[in-house]
């Protein structure tokens, strides 16, 4: 669809159009939104969303960690919850209250200094919360659905949702958060008590062990493929030995290429467009599934349009 760009709602936060989402990315590819909105607050959003014709598209965008924007770009509006206001973090007793666009390594370190356990996990998984939210995203044997006890949002029409962990149904790597809700903040349970000294220990641990196995220093997202056995199955098995066996580390298309150092990470080697990882991603699915018959499943999000041709 077509809108008028230039009869969009008054904001306080900042409005761009055609705007390049790429640098927003940790790919680094991908086209421009119609138009990106920065909200300075939730009051700034709600009222936004509630001047916004209900037809105009709306996406949003955290960090950018586990997203393929293509290079089409992404119609309508896109919302990034990103900054000092959206990344606030409070703590009182085992409770963490954090806006949407809080680091997760950045919530478990603010825990572990507080001598809040439990949340240590958190600094194994790339991004932000509010993306973290609707994947049920996790690491280390935990997933948030561990600790999340409330979701605050903002819903399409404008007005403020609360929803408490009983309403939202998750899964391994899937939850049925309302798609037309913008998260924006959420509380998550820790224990009190801990030894801060210890903690900071383990999430540095965690960092460690993230840079020995994973390519963290290339341009790359998460994880690319949910591994097709929740943890806990007998004989589980994990994507990265399937992509494995069916010879797909090292693999390329154009300027994307499988990990050497660890063949569930696709990385953009310097000159990839959305269009060859996505295309990466859709061979390597091909491949495992004539090798072992599993048909993975994206954990990477890929949003907007395919480029014309």
């Amino acid at each position: 669809m077509t809108f008028d760009s230039n009869a969009l709602p008054e904001v306080r936060g900042k409005l761009m159009k055609n705007a390049p989402l790429a640098p927003y990315t940790w790919f680094r590819v991908g086209g421009a939104a119609d138009v990106l909105f920065l909200p300075a607050d939730e009051g700034d959003l709600g009222d936004f969303l509630a001047a916004l014709p209900q037809e105009v598209p709306v996406t949003v965008l955290g960090v950018g960690s586990n997203t393929i924007v293509r290079d089409g770009g992404v119609e309508g509006v896109v919302i990034r919850l990103m900054g000092k206001y959206w990344g606030g973090i409070e703590i009182e007793d085992g409770d963490v209250h954090a806006r949407s666009g809080a680091l997760d390594l950045s919530v478990a370190r603010a825990a572990a200094k507080a001598g809040v356990s439990g949340l240590s996990f958190l600094s194994g998984i790339p991004g932000s919360l509010g993306g973290a939210v609707r994947t049920n995203a996790g690491c280390y044997g935990r997933e948030l659905s561990d600790v999340l006890v409330s979701v605050e949002g903002i819903a399409r029409c404008g007005g403020g949702v609360s929803i408490p962990v009983s309403e939202i149904e998750f899964s391994y790597r899937h939850t049925d958060f309302p798609a037309d809700v913008v998260v924006t903040s959420m509380t998550l349970r820790g224990d009190a008590g801990g030894d801060p000294e210890t903690l900071a220990a383990e999430i540095a641990a965690h960092q460690a062990r993230r840079a020995e196995t994973q390519p963290i220093k290339e341009k790359t997202g998460g994880s690319t493929f949910a591994n097709p056995d929740p943890p806990g199955t007998p004989d589980q098995r994990s994507s990265w030995k399937l992509i494995e066996a069916a010879g797909c580390r090292g693999l390329r298309v154009g300027g994307a290429q499988v990990s050497e150092k660890h063949c569930n990470f696709l990385i953009n080697i310097g000159d990839a467009t959305a269009a060859d990882i996505e295309a990466l991603g859709e061979l390597v699915r091909a491949r495992v599934l004539e090798h072992s018959g599993v048909d993975l499943r994206w954990e990477i999000r890929r949003i907007g349009r395919l480029q014309a041709p």
